[in-house]
């Protein structure tokens, strides 16, 4: 009896081993994530979205930061493909000059979720999630409107980012044809605060009258709140960006910027994930989601966690 029992121990105790063994090699499904900077706490947010339903799953994700370099993002992705990565999540620097790194990844099998901002060659791409963006610049010039019966206007721009783009020429068609609203300086500002920082400060030195700032996103629309407070010109000059981060609801908080056309990085990073999944199981998945944008203003601020994100 004692003989048959460590037989029986024994047998068992090798079927879990090779169980256990067997679990440990499982292999892991590798995703990479690229982005045009982390400078921005925006690509901060949306990166752990990814991460953390990428790692809930037991899985891995590789990430880089190509510091607004796109020659540098290119050669990111092929080395992301060396590491053996599924699938890319992209959030590219320049929408043109993207696509030797797309044909890249169809060469390698590589499929493609395009996050925030669209690529020029969208054949290369499994599926675009991003902001309605050119719904975002048409709300911040609607509530200009509404604010002043007339205005000039500096826009700050970044015309390499799809997104931008888009959030620029949502506003100025809601303006064109009424000569009440004019634009007056229409400067780059690479999406940095730094850099639009610089610009503003420099039509400033122009001394070119203005009375609105349009940015193209939040870090650029502080920036230019950044030139104007260290010139002392920052009174009675509407400030308007876009993403909806805690920095600038603070801002709206203490009265130093008007409004910004929010997004939400963590739903775009939960559905982007959820389309990886359900196209590494084969499933059809949507080759373009766009997410509504509102406008959050001193008016609405309490409807927002000032701390948080969307």
């Amino acid at each position: 009896m004692r003989k048959w029992t460590r037989t029986l121990l024994l047998a068992m105790s090798i079927a879990a081993f090779n169980t256990g063994c067997g679990m440990q090699g499982e292999t892991r499904h590798i995703f990479g994530a690229t982005y045009m900077s982390r400078n921005n706490p925006y690509f901060d947010v949306l990166n752990n979205a990814i991460a953390e339903s990428v790692e809930a799953n037991g899985d891995k994700l590789i990430v880089r930061d190509s510091l607004q370099d796109q020659s540098k993002q290119n050669e990111q992705i092929y080395d992301l493909i060396e590491e053996g990565i599924e699938i890319l999540f992209l959030n590219p620097v320049d929408r043109k000059a993207v696509k030797p790194a797309l044909e890249a990844c169809k060469k390698a099998g590589v499929k493609i979720i395009n996050i925030d901002t669209q690529v020029e060659n969208t054949e290369y791409i499994l599926s675009t999630i991003e902001t309605d963006h050119y719904q975002a610049g048409q709300k911040c010039a609607e509530d200009m409107m509404t604010r002043m019966d007339q205005a000039e206007i500096i826009i700050i721009d970044n015309p390499d980012q799809m997104s931008v783009k888009m959030r620029v020429q949502g506003f100025l068609d809601k303006i064109e044809g009424n000569d009440n609203y004019k634009v007056v300086s229409w400067d780059v500002g690479r999406s940095e605060i730094e850099v639009a920082t610089k610009v503003v400060a420099d039509s400033l030195k122009k001394d070119l009258k203005f009375d609105v700032i349009f940015g193209g996103n939040d870090p650029m629309a502080l920036g230019a709140l950044a030139a104007l407070q260290q010139a002392g010109k920052d009174e009675n000059v509407l400030i308007y960006g876009v993403d909806g981060s805690p920095d600038f609801k603070a801002m709206i908080d203490l009265g130093y910027v008007t409004g910004t056309s929010s997004q939400s990085p963590i739903t775009i990073g939960k559905t982007a994930v959820e389309i990886a999944y359900d196209a590494l199981e084969g499933k059809e998945v949507k080759t373009y989601i766009k997410l509504p944008s509102t406008l959050i203003t001193k008016e609405n601020l309490a409807h927002y966690d000032i701390d948080g994100w969307q």
